[in-house]
């Protein structure tokens, strides 16, 4: 048992810093810094760990990324939420394509409203400049692009036989 545990801390490691270095492929939309391997990162640790596992490789990753400056505030929801869902969603069904839409879902609808009080109470964003749905857009665009990315490399593994995943 502990050396399962230890392998699954390490591979959270490993993905951590994929996260982290992946942040530096990034781009802006509206307010946004959209990291789209963050959210490969979220998928791949879905299938592989668990969805406690991928929310504390998300949240790690995010401060990471913050206190390195490579970041914002909005990486902690923009991340966490997509991270728990398709964790979730992955343990429950073993079904891969309706984990790639939980991880978009999210990110993008429940990470991007809970973006908004965030942006409002902690960056000091005046709430007449940001609409309520402000960063929905930018994390949909992100995590879609990332869920992509994850789908073509978790159907490659597959496919090759490298990953075995039960139901699909």
């Amino acid at each position: 048992m502990k050396n399962i545990r230890t392998r699954k801390l390490s591979l959270a490691g490993l993905l951590c810093a994929v996260g982290v270095v992946g942040s530096f492929f990034s781009f802006p939309v509206f307010g946004s810094k959209c990291a789209p391997v963050q959210h490969i990162v979220n998928i791949l640790c879905a299938v592989l760990l668990g969805p406690f596992y991928g929310v504390g490789v998300a949240f790690a990753t995010s401060l990471i990324r913050n206190l390195l400056g490579l970041g914002s505030l909005m990486a902690f929801p923009g991340s966490m939420f997509g991270a728990l869902l398709c964790g979730i969603v992955y343990h429950k069904t073993k079904n891969s394509w309706l984990t790639y839409i939980a991880e978009v879902f999210g990110t993008a609808v429940l990470g991007g409203l809970c973006a908004y009080p965030v942006a409002i109470l902690l960056m000091g964003v005046n709430a007449a400049e940001v609409a309520f749905y402000a960063y929905i857009i930018p994390f949909l665009i992100s995590t879609a692009a990332g869920a992509v990315l994850a789908a073509v490399i978790i159907e490659g593994l597959k496919k090759a036989k490298v990953l075995s995943t039960g139901n699909n």
